[in-house]
């Protein structure tokens, strides 16, 4: 009990002296060195932020925002080893702005050894196909490249799409596509999903395709995939056919409200539900189109045209067609065409839309320039309907056309 009540008492008169020397302005020796140390390390911590973010804004190009923001997760002293990984990335030719991109998304690149961890992997790369350019537009998009093991990451992603793909341009290909959330996961789940489509009889070409086209397809959670799949399955679709594939592509990016938008798009658009369900079998990819893409393109064929819906609904792959680029210029040679008597009403979508630009030019342009010399002027664009007395208003609208 005397014990306890000395030390009490001892510690009271430290605390009494501290307090009475701190009033007259003297600090105990230990004390004050520990002062010193702690806004030692303070100033030290401020330089070494703030050289970082001259850094970052004079070298890299961010924003101050942006290089305050980094500096809370990498610092530097110097400037030796940022220095030496923005020359290697130069020399790569790595623009300014790619350089940027890298830094703000994973600011450790900077830190890395450039010669032992960035040049193997921009070697192996370039040894499977990427160009120059390539592997730095590959780079700048999915950063994760720069911080993961070439030996644990890198080289285990690629030879699991080479079992799928068997050639490096796929891969390559593949990897163009590719996210960044894609590949993180890759490893975790592209082998799964492809064993399980395998599992279904789905040809090697199938999954391959579906693996370039869309990476993100392959690289969804396995649980999820395997729901999409069956859900493809109960709708009737034949695994030997490559709309199964697609129709698996379109419900991997579609909730079911989005379905169900999509479904009342159609409708409005004047299609029966035999309609569309023959429409999503025949080519599932125009469920994914737009609701303007879909209005705008029906419009035309339709109201414009006069094709009944039934007609495009029997050739869906008309809908995915560039409107622009395509549809109307091939439109307004036919219009002309039949406007003039020169073709009779039996037109087929297939025979228009579907012929290559070379049989397009000698079924419909070529055969009739001695007596319309303008045609090919009306399919380049060069000439307005106008300028011939026509057009693509209601009035004109032709009721001729082949709907079957």
């Amino acid at each position: 009990m005397f014990g306890f009540l000395g030390s009490r008492l001892a510690l009271n008169k430290s605390a009494s002296l501290l307090v009475s020397n701190t009033q007259l302005g003297i600090l105990p020796f230990r004390l004050f060195f520990i002062i010193r140390c702690f806004s030692s390390t303070i100033s030290s911590n401020l330089n070494e932020q703030s050289f970082t973010v001259s850094y970052l804004i004079n070298s890299c190009g961010l924003t101050t925002k942006s290089a305050q923001s980094i500096s809370k997760k990498i610092c530097f002293e110097t400037s030796e080893r940022p220095d030496s990984v923005l020359k290697l990335l130069r020399e790569h030719g790595f623009t300014n702005s790619q350089i940027c991109k890298i830094v703000r998304s994973r600011p450790q690149v900077l830190l890395a050894k450039p010669e032992k961890t960035l040049l193997p992997k921009f070697e192996f790369l370039r040894s499977i196909g990427f160009s120059r350019s390539g592997l730095c537009i590959l780079v700048s998009r999915i950063p994760d490249l720069l911080t993961r093991s070439l030996e644990q990451c890198l080289i285990p992603s690629y030879e699991i799409l080479k079992t799928v793909l068997v050639s490096d341009e796929k891969v390559v290909r593949t990897l163009n596509r590719m996210g960044s959330r894609s590949f993180y996961s890759l490893q975790k789940r592209f082998s799964n999903n492809s064993s399980l489509l395998r599992g279904l009889g789905i040809s090697q070409s199938f999954i391959s395709y579906l693996a370039t086209q869309c990476p993100s397809v392959m690289c969804r959670e396995v649980g999820k995939f395997a729901e999409g799949v069956k859900k493809v399955l109960k709708l009737g679709f034949d695994s030997s056919k490559l709309t199964f594939v697609e129709a698996v592509r379109v419900f991997h990016h579609m909730s079911h409200k989005t379905w169900e938008h999509k479904i009342e798009v159609y409708r409005r658009c004047g299609f029966s539900e035999d309609e569309i369900w023959l429409i999503f079998r025949k080519h599932p990819m125009c469920m994914a189109l737009s609701e303007k893409k879909v209005m705008d393109t029906v419009d035309f064929l339709v109201c414009k045209m006069g094709w009944q819906p039934a007609a495009v609904a029997r050739r869906p792959i008309t809908l995915c067609l560039s409107l622009e680029k395509r549809i109307m210029p091939r439109c307004s040679v036919v219009r002309v065409l039949l406007l003039k008597g020169l073709i009779q009403g039996d037109i087929h979508l297939s025979s228009v839309f579907m012929a290559s630009e070379k049989l397009f030019l000698e079924r419909f342009v070529i055969k009739y320039q001695e007596h319309v010399p303008q045609l090919l002027d009306i399919y380049q664009g060069k000439m307005g309907l106008t300028e011939l007395g026509f057009g693509f208003d209601d009035k004109f609208k032709i009721s001729g056309l082949k709907n079957v």
